[in-house]
């Protein structure tokens, strides 16, 4: 089985969230876990952590799903390419739900040409104006609300992921 590394970030999650975070992120990936935590100073009262990770290809997404039953958390999760495949990367936030992507070897977001195809026709159905559809398939509205937790505390660590 091939395996892969990424990364979990949990950007802010209340305090009572903690274990079971740790738990939920564990559970999939088979052992107990403990999470580095420090104190998230975008919203007040909440945590934040990173934690790498190793395991076999498509945990990412399980990890991803095992997060989504703690909605007050604001995470992304990404998994790194293997084998001339591609990363991907899940985020969630508690008002916009999960946004899932893959991404290119330079670190782009890549969209299908199909979801492409249907932004247009959505566009001239005047269901959804083209710019508003690329928006979407591109995460720009996870990305401008997850900005300000991305942004490290004082000394905190900060991890790359690896390309190649």
């Amino acid at each position: 089985m091939t395996s892969t590394r990424g990364i979990v970030q949990i950007h802010s999650a209340p305090v009572a969230l903690r274990p079971h975070l740790e738990w939920a992120v564990g559970a999939v990936l088979g052992y107990p876990v403990e999470f580095d935590w420090t104190w998230q100073p975008a919203e007040h009262r909440t945590m934040r952590a990173e934690f790498s990770w190793q395991a076999p290809v498509g945990t990412g997404a399980q990890l991803a799903s095992a997060l989504r039953g703690c909605e007050r958390a604001r995470y992304e999760v990404t998994e790194e390419a293997v084998g001339g495949g591609d990363a991907l990367r899940w985020a969630f936030t508690p008002r916009l739900g999960v946004f899932s992507a893959t991404i290119g070897e330079h670190g782009d977001v890549m969209v299908h040409e199909n979801r492409l195809r249907e932004a247009v026709i959505a566009d001239a159905l005047g269901r959804k104006a083209l710019a508003d559809a690329i928006s979407d398939l591109l995460g720009t509205s996870w990305d401008l609300e997850l900005e300000p937790f991305r942004q490290a505390a004082e000394g905190a660590p900060v991890r790359w992921l690896h390309v190649g």
